[in-house]
Formats: C-alpha cells, structure tokens, sequence
C-alpha cells in the first residue's frame, strides 16, 4: 500500500518508536521529544499512508496489521542505512592493523576461510593472525582480540554475542555406504564403524538423551582432534558426526538419519571490552557478525 506515495521519511524514526514502546509517552522520551509532537508525527504519518496503523486501547497502542507489515519494512531499511553509514565511517578513518581471531579446527579451517577471503577484499589493510585450537583462548590474557566460541563466556570483561548456530549430522562418505550400507535407523549404528573421541564421551550422551544406547557403538577410529575425525570421514573410515557447512561442502559426504536431531552448538563472537573500540578489531568484530550467519546460511540452502 505504499506504491505512489509521497511519504516524509524523517517520520518513520517516530513510528519505530511507537512500535517499540507502545505508548507516545515513552516513546517520546526514548527519541527527545514532545508527547504531542510525536502524536502529531503519528497523525500526519497515517494520513499520508491513508491507512490506521494503531489502535487506541486503555493499555496502550495496539499496532494495525498494516503496522506490523510497515515495521518489517522499516527495521529492514535502517540496518542498510547503518551498514551505509559504518562504510562511509570506516573510508573516513583509516582501519589497518594486524587481528588476532581464535576459533576451533573445523570452523578455522573449513568455515572461516571464504569469509576471510572477502574480508581481505572489504578490509585489504587488516592482516590477520588465526589461532585454530578446539582449547578456549584466553581474551582476558590478550591470547587472542577476537574469539569464535561454541561455549558462552561468563567474564563481565568480555563482550558477547550470539550470531549462529551450528547442526550436527550424522553422515559417512559414499564409498562406506557402498560397502556397509545405509543404517535406516539410530539402533542400526551399533553395527557400524563409528568415528568418535577419546576423552570426549559427547556421543554417547546425546543419543542416551534420545533414547538409545550408544554403549553399544564400535568406534573403529577415535581422535580428540576434530579434523582428524573429519579426515576419517573423508577417507571412508566409518560414520560420524561433523558440522552442517562441513557436510554441505562435500558431495561425496552422504546425511544419515535425518530425524535424527542432535543437538545445534551457537556460535558466539566474543571480544574484550577494554580493546572493543579499537578501529582494526571493531571492524573485524563487525564483518564477522554480519558475513558468519550469511555464510552459514548460504550452506543450509544448498543442503536443502
């Protein structure tokens, strides 16, 4: 309902607002306003529409259908004016310096490096420094500038968010399918060859929380070092376990047991607060948020 309209657009921050708060006096206060300015950007913003975007309840305003369908619109359009304006920002100031990112071995090794590819192209004088080890690297001790961490940090030094998440499969390279065949059923691994950890018991876990019993598994290959295990896989050794972009990459990696749903593990991105404002590490933190999910969901497409 928007098309031939000739719509102010310095009224759509006080829409947001309303929409967020509610109410025309909070959200007033939340952008420095009068409580009958606002009101009358409300008004004056339904009359260009030519549409009610709220209705008035003893409790507050009560967003129109065409409300909602607007805020999709206008939440989409501002976070493109913010990428706008953090590029122009980042041309301004110049943003070079070497980066220190810590994560495990399948995302350094299989996940990051596209990404870091076209952060070389956007930020071609930030050099980075990759710190690839399933061990949680130490910020606090400056072991890294930035970590991407499956388990959340609890220090209220460090800055975190989450920006993914991560599915496990349970899948085998064709050429072990051939030989062995496909198990239809999660009791059916127990007569497979498994691939799996040492120390970690991981596996076993999750399928008793699903309700059958791993005790049984013949793990005919283990190794506490995920590329190892994904090796493994590669090479046909047996079934296992590996992350989703991991599987999606390889056509000759096969899924098994769709229905069977392991646990997702989230991605946090994770850095110092004391260092967060630095031009180099900001912007790095920054890519990373935004090119990590893309990225993994450009992989879950592809699966499907």
């Amino acid at each position: 309902f928007m098309n031939e309209l000739i719509l102010d657009w310095n009224l759509l921050p006080s829409l947001l607002a309303i929409l967020d708060h509610r109410t025309l006096i909070e959200a007033a206060k939340s952008l420095g306003l009068s409580q009958p300015t606002l009101g009358r950007h409300l008004v004056e913003l339904e009359k260009q529409l030519g549409v009610v975007l709220f209705e008035r309840t003893g409790r507050g305003l009560l967003p129109t259908p065409q409300a909602m369908q607007l805020e999709a619109q206008i939440r989409e359009m501002e976070e493109r004016a913010s990428n706008l304006l953090r590029i122009a920002k980042s041309k301004k100031i110049e943003i070079k310096g070497r980066v220190k990112i810590s994560a495990s071995q399948p995302v350094a090794c299989l996940l990051l490096p596209p990404i870091l590819a076209r952060m070389q192209h956007s930020l071609p004088d930030i050099d980075i420094d990759l710190v690839a080890s399933n061990s949680v690297s130490n910020l606090l001790r400056r072991e890294a500038d930035i970590a991407l961490r499956m388990i959340r940090p609890d220090q209220d030094t460090l800055i975190t968010k989450k920006i993914a998440s991560v599915e496990l499969i349970a899948c085998a390279h064709s050429s072990y399918l051939l030989k062995f065949g496909v198990p239809n059923d999660p009791n059916e691994l127990s007569t497979h060859q498994m691939i799996g950890s040492v120390t970690s018991h991981e596996i076993e876990k999750s399928a008793k929380a699903m309700g059958f019993d791993a005790g049984k598994f013949h793990f005919s290959f283990r190794s506490d070092d995920l590329m190892a295990q994904w090796a493994a896989i590669k090479s046909g050794l047996g079934i296992g376990f590996a992350a989703d972009y991991a599987v999606s990459a390889d056509t000759e990696i096969k899924q098994l047991l769709p229905s069977l749903k392991l646990p997702s593990l989230p991605i946090w991105l994770t850095v110092h607060r004391e260092i967060r404002q630095s031009g180099p590490i900001r912007a790095v933190y920054n890519f990373l948020s935004e090119e990590l999910p893309l990225e993994l969901a450009n992989i879950q497409k592809k699966r499907i």
